[in-house]
């Protein structure tokens, strides 16, 4: 059964700038330090950071709290499979509430933007 279904487009600018004007403080508020290392590692960095972002911001909106409830930015990691499929893990509150559901993400980009969709589906199994 599907519960939520999300989506987000971030332009890559907009995270290069927000990343300039807030720095270090924005990237610890939001990243997780593996999301941060990986990030770091490749070519385009404001790419990887702002497809993690998308990616986020996209399950709040599949998970249906936006950035209130037991969301915490934090507590959402994007990470990649061996074979480099994009994968989402959580933690604290949510990870209890999601403890029946698979979390599919999908992440695609251009030059200039990114887009993530998450589809959260609960199993109907007690």
């Amino acid at each position: 059964m599907i519960e939520g279904v999300g989506v987000d487009i971030i332009e890559v600018d907009r995270m290069k700038q927000t990343v300039e004007e807030y720095g270090e403080a924005f990237l610890h508020k939001v990243f997780t330090p593996t999301e941060l290392k990986y990030s770091r590692s490749k070519k385009n960095v404001n790419h990887h950071l702002a497809a993690r972002f998308a990616a986020k911001e996209a399950f709040s909106k599949a998970f249906a709290t936006g950035w209130s409830g037991p969301f915490r930015w934090r507590d959402v990691e994007v990470s990649n499979d061996p074979r480099g499929k994009p994968t989402i893990t959580v933690q604290g509150k949510m990870k209890k509430k999601l403890e029946r559901s698979q979390i599919l993400l999908s992440i695609s980009h251009s030059e200039r933007a990114v887009v993530a969709v998450v589809l959260i589906e609960k199993s109907g199994r007690a």
